[in-house]
């Protein structure tokens, strides 16, 4: 068994600003011996923008805020049902590269669909993971002091009605898809078990309690 322990996280329902700035104090403050984190959380609706996002991309978000975020990548959608784990992980513990930890993160997710029967894969020119060309899963990271942020989102209960305001990812007609919708009956806390399994598996890490 590995000898790297990740603390993992399940913060429940919690807005997405002071998220995004606990992440950045967590990473700023982080030293040799602090623990690499996963972050459980779902967040009420928002619309978050990527550090190169354009405008254009956001289209009608009418009464959803739209908050302007240092991840990499375009614009998305969060919102209630969704299930999002925030990578906190040093990648020279790690012993990783960025892309390699982005092909991680897609595995462990097309290996969660893979083990109820749903085909997925990944795209070499828009990071995320698809099924019969519909978006299920983004990514986004940030970098900082050799530390990721930010992480993945996957559909899994949300209201996918507020993608069709934007341009996902900035591909404009994109269409996304569910778990719910592909026929997967299992809880969002029930995914978020599994998936975390995987991917701090694929990471090299075991879990911790803290």
């Amino acid at each position: 068994m590995t000898s790297r322990a990740l603390i993992v996280r399940n913060l429940g329902l919690r807005e997405y600003l002071p998220t995004w700035q606990a992440m950045r104090e967590f990473t700023d403050a982080r030293s040799d011996k602090t623990r690499s984190e996963l972050w459980i959380v779902e967040h009420p609706p928002v619309f978050t923008q990527g550090q190169a996002g354009k405008a254009e991309h956001v289209l009608t978000p009418g009464d959803i805020p739209v908050v302007q975020t240092d991840r990499g990548g375009q614009v998305t959608y969060h919102g209630p049902g969704q299930l999002v784990i925030y990578l906190l992980v040093s990648l020279r513990e790690a012993e990783l590269g960025i892309r390699r930890l982005v092909g991680l993160m897609e595995q462990s997710i097309i290996g969660l669909l893979d083990a109820y029967g749903i085909a997925a894969e990944s795209r070499a020119d828009a990071p995320g993971v698809y099924v019969d060309g519909r978006k299920i899963a983004s990514l986004g990271l940030r970098v900082r002091r050799g530390c990721t942020y930010h992480g993945l989102a996957l559909n899994v209960s949300n209201d996918l009605e507020p993608f069709r305001r934007i341009n996902p990812c900035g591909y404009a007609g994109l269409e996304v898809t569910s778990t719910r919708l592909l026929g997967i009956a299992d809880s969002r806390e029930t995914l978020a078990t599994e998936l975390v399994e995987r991917l701090s598996g694929l990471l090299g890490y075991r879990i911790s309690d803290g």
